[in-house]
Parts: structure tokens; C-alpha cells; sequence
């Protein structure tokens, strides 16, 4: 009786095929987590600031932080604080107090759709916005979509 001494050519096949399908579902998985675990890390970002933005209008008499370097400053940000993205300042001028800090992806998963997070302020409060974010990407944490 012969011994075996290796693996036949079918054995290894049916391996290779195994290994091909786990990657073809678990490599697309992966992906749509990575991609939103960035939109998590957007709206964590922004979230961090918010109460920095109230307590600025209290400060300066209802007044929303300049879009620049020093209003960044002022709410202690800056616009480069996460990696993955810029954060901009825009104050509604025809509404007092009223205004809105975005997060615009520029690295990452999202930069290619250039997506965008967005906080806005109303009189009723803050409302989450997210800009060409994928379905299976979106935060759950901010719901509301965003359209032009």
C-alpha cells in the first residue's frame, strides 16, 4: 500500500475556491464597515463642537462663529482636527444665530462621493444632514438626509 504524501490537485482546488468565495463576502463587509465607521467618526467630530458653537453665541451675543481660521479657533477646532476630512463654519446671514458646520470628506472611504456631514442650526435646535453618503455608510445617530 502506497502512502500519500501531499494534497491532490482537487484538494487544493476546492481550498482555493473556499478561500475565493469567503473573500468575495467578506471584503465588500469590510469595506461598507470601514466606510461607515467614517461617518461615525464625521458625526462624532461635529458633535463635539456643537456645545462649543452655543457657548460662542452666548458669549457674543447670539452671534454664529465666522467661517475662518479664527472662528474655528474660537470654538476650539481647527479645520483639520480629524483626518479624514475639513470642517467649515457658515453663518446664515438672513437668520440671527442661525448657521451650520460641515464636515467634508477628503480622505478615506467617502472622499471619493465626496460626502459631507452637516450640522445645521435652526431656532428649534440641530439637525443632522448627511450629503452623498452612501444608504449602507449613513450614521444612524444622524438620520435626517440632505438634499440641495
Amino acid at each position: 500500500m502506497k502512502k500519500q504524501q501531499g494534497f491532490t490537485l482537487i484538494e487544493l482546488m476546492i481550498v482555493v475556491a473556499i478561500i475565493g468565495v469567503l473573500s468575495a463576502i467578506a471584503v465588500p463587509a469590510y469595506q461598507n464597515y470601514v466606510a461607515k465607521s467614517e461617518t461615525a467618526s464625521a458625526v462624532g467630530t461635529l458633535r463635539g463642537l456643537l456645545t462649543n458653537i452655543d457657548m460662542y453665541q452666548q458669549e457674543h451675543a447670539g452671534t454664529f462663529p465666522p467661517n475662518s481660521e479664527a472662528g474655528l479657533t474660537a470654538i476650539g477646532a481647527s479645520e483639520k482636527m480629524n483626518q479624514l476630512g475639513e470642517i467649515t463654519l457658515t453663518p446664515d446671514t438672513a437668520a440671527s444665530g442661525a448657521g451650520s458646520v460641515e464636515f467634508e470628506f477628503v480622505a478615506g472611504a467617502l472622499e471619493a462621493v465626496k460626502a459631507k456631514v452637516k450640522y445645521v442650526k435652526s431656532t428649534s435646535g440641530w439637525i443632522c444632514q448627511q450629503l452623498n453618503v452612501p444608504e449602507d455608510a449613513r450614521a444612524n445617530s444622524c438620520s435626517a438626509a440632505y438634499s440641495k
